[in-house]
């Protein structure tokens, strides 16, 4: 083994591993990137269907932010972590195929749900599948990536969220009105189980940074009590949860929003809120790794801080999304603000692998998520829609846009705690 076939890594050890070229790794990124994509996909389906699911069913708002926002995430986050443990010991390309699989399969299901609560049952096998895809994704990144290129490519990854909404936006909303809501679901689930197939057979699994030594595992209470006593690491994950909970929000509310303030048709609403939330969305993302990338060379607060900019630079634009009159002006405000709020993921988890050991990552995206998902996903759209039936019989139809509106002050919270985040990151990247 010679020299060239070291690695550095972000403790300063230095172990052998074997070299891979340029080319693998980011066809690995790219396959990772796809399979993301899928994920946002099935996640998000539901959204541009729950109208036409609330009017077949009969359902409330509540039942709708319950079904798009905390049945998923509980499961989602409850299995992420022992998800992440068996990443960071074993095969994180086959957690990634199995996962895939049984999201996929779930989704489908959803389209021969004949009541509530077999939708809601459905949709929690969609969590259980989807627990399994990003923390040993990340590990698999931070492997082929070193620290000062982690957030480009991370970034890259998380730009599937927005392609993933784009192509589930509007692909769900012509399915919905062409063929109805139970043919989307069945469409756009079932491929998923070919895509694993694939990426079982062209990925492999990359070797980790000295070897797979299980012995040196720690126990999960030492490597949350790792975590939990960096506060960099605390205030970033309450940070990007109440950051989630106004996007979640605002993002599975939009097509309802769209439908009953701005009376807009369903493959409008799904044209519109796909290509603006997907491509704002990966503009945002991919901008907000490479400015944390580039700024971070003269200081690592850099990844926290370019967030929490950029979430102060959406609230106005927010605000002109929820109260304004105009839906050409709405518009354009909503690209602007989402692109902004939509910084932070890779910085973030960039940041967070820099904080731990390598065979730490994938548990630290684990709970990393756990928190953001919980409170973002989980809480954003039940929120919304308790507060809108709460409001309904004195506002009608507005009470959405007063509890959309009402979300603006938690993203305040979120900024404070970005900005109190990198206050304290330098110190505890000393000590790792």
């Amino acid at each position: 083994m010679t020299e060239n076939e070291k690695v550095l890594l972000d403790n300063n050890s230095t172990l052998s591993i074997q070299p891979v070229s340029k080319l693998y790794k980011h066809y690995v990124l790219f396959l990772l990137t796809v399979v993301y994509i899928f994920n946002f996909v099935d996640r998000q389906i539901l959204v541009v269907l729950q109208e036409s699911i609330k009017e077949e069913l009969l359902l409330s708002d509540t039942q709708l932010g319950l079904l798009s926002g905390l049945s998923f995430a509980f499961f989602y986050v409850l299995l992420g972590i022992p998800i992440a443990r068996a990443a960071d010991k074993g095969s994180r390309r086959n957690i990634i195929s199995v996962a895939v699989v049984i999201w996929s399969a779930m989704t489908a299901m959803c389209g021969l749900a004949q009541n509530y609560v077999q939708l809601l049952l459905a949709r929690i096998g969609v969590g259980v599948g989807e627990a399994g895809c990003s923390p040993p994704a990340h590990s698999m990144i931070s492997s082929y990536f070193s620290s000062d290129k982690r957030a480009t490519a991370l970034s890259v990854y998380s730009m599937g969220i927005y392609i993933g909404i784009l192509f589930g936006f509007t692909l769900g909303a012509w399915l919905d009105a062409t063929y109805g809501w139970r043919i989307a679901f069945l469409s756009l689930g079932l491929p998923g189980i070919l895509l694993a197939f694939f990426f079982f057979v062209t990925v492999k699994e990359p070797e980790r940074e000295g070897g797979l030594n299980t012995s040196e595992q720690a126990s999960f209470l030492n490597m949350l009590s790792q975590l939990t006593s960096k506060r960099s690491f605390v205030y970033l994950s309450l940070a990007a949860g109440l950051h989630s909970f106004g996007t979640y929000a605002l993002g599975n509310w939009l097509p309802s929003f769209l439908s009953r303030i701005h009376e807009m048709p369903k493959q409008e609403i799904g044209l519109y809120a796909g290509l603006i939330l997907g491509v704002a969305g990966a503009v945002g993302t991919v901008t907000g790794g490479y400015l944390a990338d580039r700024l971070g060379k003269s200081g690592p607060e850099w990844y926290v801080k370019v967030p929490g900019f950029a979430a102060i630079l959406a609230l106005p634009f927010f605000g002109v999304y929820y109260f304004h009159s105009s839906v050409p002006v709405i518009l354009v405000a909503l690209f602007i603000g989402y692109a902004c709020v939509s910084t932070f993921l890779g910085p973030c988890i960039a940041i967070t692998h820099s904080l731990v050991p390598q065979n730490m990552r994938a548990f630290a995206s684990a709970i990393f998520f756990l928190v953001l998902n919980l409170i973002g996903l989980g809480l954003g759209p039940l929120f919304v829609g308790i507060v809108s039936d709460m409001l309904a019989p004195a506002l009608g139809v507005e009470s959405l846009r007063w509890a959309l509106a009402s979300t603006m002050f938690i993203s305040v919270i979120a900024i404070i705690m970005f900005f109190k985040s990198s206050q304290t990151l330098k110190t505890d990247l000393a000590v790792s």
